[in-house]
């Protein structure tokens, strides 16, 4: 009788976890490093992506310029703790979808922002 372990991968993954995940098929063979590789180039690509869209986020929801120190303390706790997340709730929860959302409504925000800030100002000369 040999010994095979396995990780089951879910079949209802949320759509960005799916496009990283779907080379991995339902089962991942942890004796076949070929595919533990997989797992794991999966799973790194997941979490860039989080911290990408975390950054993102981050950058255009908060207004003022932070000091070089507090930025740096800013940025190592946010690429920790999202790999946190992506580590206990990145295929379960729609992380990366909803970061997406927020970058997206932030960013339209702050266009329209800009926009009229610009026109109020070429109005006043």
């Amino acid at each position: 009788m040999e010994n095979t372990s396995t990780l089951t991968v879910p079949a209802d993954l949320w759509p960005v976890a799916d496009f990283f995940f779907r080379g991995l098929g339902s089962e991942v063979n942890l004796d076949n490093e070929a595919e533990v590789a997989v797992l794991f180039r999966s799973f790194f690509l997941l979490y860039l992506t989080v911290v990408a869209l975390a950054i993102a986020t981050f950058k255009l929801g908060f207004a003022r310029k932070l000091p070089l120190a507090k930025s740096i303390v800013v940025y190592a706790v946010l690429v920790v703790g999202t790999f946190i997340l992506t580590l206990i709730l990145g295929l379960n929860l729609p992380i990366a979808e909803s970061l997406m959302v927020a970058a997206l409504i932030l960013g339209v925000y702050r266009l329209r922002l800009h926009k009229e800030r610009s026109g109020r100002e070429s109005r006043q000369s």
